[in-house]
């Protein structure tokens, strides 16, 4: 399938990468507002075209799939753009900026007939049904409780620190502490709690959130721009507990005992870099004229929005009028 990157930065760089390991995949367009950039970006990659507008590489009628690599703060307009196009997109988290956002976004994916969905790579892995697995098997029997954190010292980025652009920790790491906790304990939640640390430009630097549940079980999530984590995922259970290496691309699960000696570790199966398999699930989709993928669905996204627009709005933070309308 041809397929077109919108966005000449850092993760259109390792999505490409991914492309061309793929047989599936063609390598077709790249397009940023510098042709300059998208020209270099193509020679390395070995696309065949190179565009200095995003306008010209939707009006290609060879492109199939684009890939959106933009800020969050773009993501809206940009697949605005491609579905008025007839183009199917897989876009970069944050899907979007709000909640209703991605619902006009799929609501006009669905008058077009086009596949849009969004590109949380965890969420394709094979891990997140290894994990789900282990836990149904009762490995370490009757969980109630699960952390998980992810922190990157990414301070001095605009595009995390400028509200401008739909900064701060939430949208860009925080995302994946929440994902991982609906994953893997679901959606039933009856209660959001959250404390927050915000930076001299008004947007997140820090969070802890806490999901209880309507069962009982609790998930304690934290994230922030400041340092490092240990990025791990632990579920605490009755009889042992389950230790996820890194939620943001799991390359192992430890299980440990009750004496608190590591029991089994079970390796993730090899891959290219974890993107392949959001890449290879939009084009099996389109290829069978699917417009949702089952593993990350509108609906999961839209839940995802919910949760971080509720964060936003007890923290006080409101993005420019610009990014934050239809």
């Amino acid at each position: 399938m041809k397929i077109g990157i919108i966005g000449a930065g850092h993760i259109a760089e390792t999505v490409a990468y991914t492309m061309e390991m793929l047989t599936e995949a063609e390598c077709y367009a790249v397009a940023s507002r510098s042709l300059d950039k998208a020209q270099a970006f193509a020679r390395r990659h070995g696309f065949q075209k190179a565009y200095g507008s995003y306008e010209e590489l939707l009006a290609d009628e060879s492109v199939e799939l684009v890939y959106i690599a933009t800020p969050h703060s773009h993501h809206y307009q940009n697949m605005k753009q491609c579905i008025a196009a007839g183009k199917h997109v897989l876009c970069e988290k944050s899907f979007t900026v709000n909640t209703q956002q991605a619902e006009e976004i799929f609501r006009l994916a669905e008058e077009k007939g086009v596949l849009v969905t969004e590109a949380i790579w965890t969420r394709y892995m094979p891990s997140r049904k290894i994990i789900n697995d282990l836990l149904a098997e009762g490995m370490i029997g009757e969980v109630k409780t699960l952390t998980a954190n992810l922190d990157y010292a990414v301070y001095e980025k605009e595009r995390i620190i400028r509200p401008e652009l739909a900064g701060g920790a939430l949208l860009d790491v925080g995302i994946y502490p929440l994902n991982f906790a609906l994953m893997h304990f679901g959606n039933k939640i009856a209660k959001q709690q959250s404390v927050v640390h915000l930076t001299d430009t008004g947007v997140d630097g820090q969070n802890v959130m806490t999901l209880s549940y309507e069962d009982g079980r609790l998930a304690v999530l934290t994230s922030g721009i400041y340092g490092l984590s240990d990025r791990q995922g632990i579920f605490y259970g009755a009889t042992g507990y389950l230790v996820v290496d890194n939620i943001n691309n799991p390359l192992e699960v430890r299980i440990y005992g009750k004496d608190h000696k590591l029991a089994k570790t079970i390796p993730m199966p090899e891959q290219i870099n974890g993107y392949e398999y959001e890449i290879l699930e939009a084009i099996a989709c389109i290829q069978k004229g699917e417009t949702q993928c089952p593993s990350m669905p509108h609906e999961d996204t839209l839940e995802v929005l919910r949760m971080m627009d509720g964060l936003r709005r007890e923290w006080g933070i409101c993005y420019p009028a610009e990014i934050e309308s239809l």
